[in-house]
């Protein structure tokens, strides 16, 4: 697992964490959520603060609990987002500590360290955070480390041995050697390559049949469909079809 260091996705967690509940606490719970949108903005919040509680108690119990249903979940009024949220995000970076971070414990890919669900939640706050900026028109800040990290965390998943025995259709992203590349206006891109045995990916700036280019935020944002391929803050060359296939079939 190529990954941040524990204390800085600790830390991490605590921004972006902060950062949804600054943008959220000021939202129409009913308001829907643009980018999510079965999901009104109270369900979203609900969302992350269910999800930071199940990863804590997983950790202590070293088994899951069956998995949470954000319609389920109670964020409580609006006045109170801000201190469940970061409350929540307290309790999986504890989880973590009191385990150790080092340590094996059950994961939808198998037995990984305790420091892939600290990873696993700062990204989905992370994403989950530009959902709610955009939902309420507040700002979104993300480090570029930490932008870097979501879209490593997700090539790592879809190349994951077992990763297709959890979501079928990423059989779809098998090819023939097709080489995607996606370059930041800073620092290492990446090269994803579709062979016949599955997705393989790595740091470089090589040729590629398409390329994605722009701030790391924007390629994350991209990556996770929060922005279209032809929003102007990225530029797109080559063949943008292999670009919207990859894209169509890469979540999980």
């Amino acid at each position: 697992m190529e990954t941040l260091e524990t204390a800085r996705m600790a830390e991490g967690l605590r921004e972006q964490t902060a950062g949804l509940a600054r943008v959220a606490a000021g939202g129409d719970p009913d308001t829907q959520v643009p980018t999510c949108p079965e999901w009104p903005l109270r369900t979203l919040v609900g969302h992350i603060g269910q999800a930071h509680r199940w990863v804590a108690e997983l950790l202590r119990k070293g088994e899951p609990a069956g998995v949470p249903d954000p319609w389920q979940a109670d964020p409580g009024a609006p006045a109170g987002w801000v201190e469940w949220l970061n409350d929540g995000a307290e309790q999986v970076i504890g989880a973590v500590q009191e385990v150790g971070a080092d340590t094996e414990v059950w994961t939808f890919l198998g037995p990984r360290p305790a420091a892939f669900w600290l990873r696993r939640m700062l990204n989905d706050t992370a994403v989950h955070h530009y959902d709610a900026a955009v939902t309420t028109g507040g700002g979104f800040e993300i480090a570029d480390d930490l932008a870097a990290n979501v879209i490593v965390e997700g090539l790592e998943m879809l190349a994951a041995p077992g990763a297709e025995a959890v979501r079928p259709a990423l059989v779809e992203l098998r090819g023939n050697g097709e080489r995607l590349g996606l370059r930041p206006d800073r620092g290492d891109g990446w090269v994803i390559t579709r062979s016949p045995q599955g997705m393989r990916w790595e740091h470089g700036a090589v040729e590629a049949d398409v390329m994605l280019s722009g701030a790391v935020t924007y390629l994350m944002l991209v990556c996770n469909r929060r922005i279209p391929l032809d929003d102007d803050r990225v530029t797109i060359t080559g063949d943008r079809a292999l670009m919207e296939h990859w894209l169509t079939h890469m979540a999980i």
